[in-house]
């Protein structure tokens, strides 16, 4: 029986545990991936902390995976053993549901979220679905590429289904693992971007990355300046904070959107009336396509800022994440070559 060696957390609160566990043998439309990178993403809390509906236990957490393909399952044809894949936050279809038949896989009924319904990256081996993995382009080391599967992705789909158009002032709230991808994704596509975070320490990179603004939510109201320039036709809110959040609202330009982008569980206060005065709107945006973010960020050289972990330290590099701690995204290298 060959052994792997995983990181397992066995019950809501419970600890990151590094265990010794089966290879799994991939089933039909399954392959067998060996890890090489994962990304740390504070939707792992999910998985550490409890609280997604039928999220069962013991379970391996990660969903912003590169690895090559070490075996096929059967009807695995597309793809061939060795090639270097990725999966992100989507982890199956049903191809049952009313969306499904439609072609509309996107707004499955019944979806799989990798690292939540199924086993993730956290792990020397795990079984992805052929449906939802995507070729990693070779400019990309797998390091470079695991946090463009889910962050990437996320961030790049929410500014492309904005209302917003290039020459539109766009505001990020927040500055770390999302916030940096989103403002160097913002830039390529034409937009004027702003950013939102507390405190001196990042404005330095922040406008060394592009950055056309830089509002210090210490010592500032983020709204205000933004109105100074007419409102952001979008904020794209990273930053896990529901009371920074939703004091946005009335930095928005007429007809703007506020779009959450970051796992946040707390609630907002917002009076209808601050959305009614300008037509505003505030809406959520989770995952995004993985094969156009990878061929995106080649093409207008995006790369993430990262921090490298062994496995064996995936407690710490999470906890690093959670405290904002970590220089922007935190990757566990697994078993890529040189």
């Amino acid at each position: 029986m060959a052994l792997m060696k995983a990181i397992q957390v066995n019950h809501p609160g419970g600890e990151f545990i590094l265990v010794q566990k089966e290879i799994p043998e991939p089933k039909e439309y399954e392959v067998l991936l060996k890890v090489e990178a994962c990304g740390i993403c504070h939707g792992d809390a999910i998985v550490k902390y409890g609280g997604f509906p039928g999220l069962q236990y013991p379970r391996t957490p990660g969903h912003e995976v590169v690895g090559t393909i070490a075996k096929l399952g059967s009807e695995s044809h597309y793809w061939k053993v060795g090639q270097r894949v990725g999966v992100g936050w989507r982890g199956g279809h049903c191809h049952k549901c009313k969306s499904c038949l439609k072609g509309e896989t996107w707004a499955c009924e019944s979806p799989l979220a990798t690292g939540i319904s199924t086993d993730g990256g956290y792990a020397e081996y795990m079984i992805a679905r052929i449906e939802v993995i995507t070729g990693i382009p070779d400019e990309l080391t797998s390091v470079e590429a695991a946090p463009l599967l889910c962050a990437g992705a996320t961030t790049l789909g929410a500014i492309k289904s904005s209302a917003a158009k290039g020459g539109d002032l766009i505001a990020i709230q927040g500055f770390g693992g999302l916030g940096h991808l989103a403002l160097q994704f913002a830039l390529r596509l034409g937009f004027k971007a702003a950013v939102i975070s507390r405190g001196k320490e990042k404005e330095s990179l922040a406008r060394k990355l592009g950055a056309h603004m830089y509002i210090d939510a210490e010592t500032s109201n983020p709204s205000q300046e933004l109105m100074k320039l007419g409102g952001a036709k979008a904020i794209f809110c990273t930053g896990p904070n529901s009371k920074a959040i939703g004091e946005l609202v009335e930095g928005l330009a007429r007809n703007g959107q506020l779009i959450i982008v970051t796992f946040v569980n707390e609630p907002m206060q917002i009076s209808p009336t601050q959305l009614m005065r300008a037509s505003r709107s505030i809406s959520g945006w989770v995952g995004g396509n993985t094969d156009d973010t990878l061929n995106f960020s080649v093409l207008t050289h995006v790369v993430p800022m990262v921090e490298i972990f062994p496995l064996e330290q995936a407690s710490v590099a999470f906890d690093r994440m959670m405290n904002a701690e970590v220089h922007f995204r935190a990757v566990l290298k697994i078993g890529e070559t040189p």
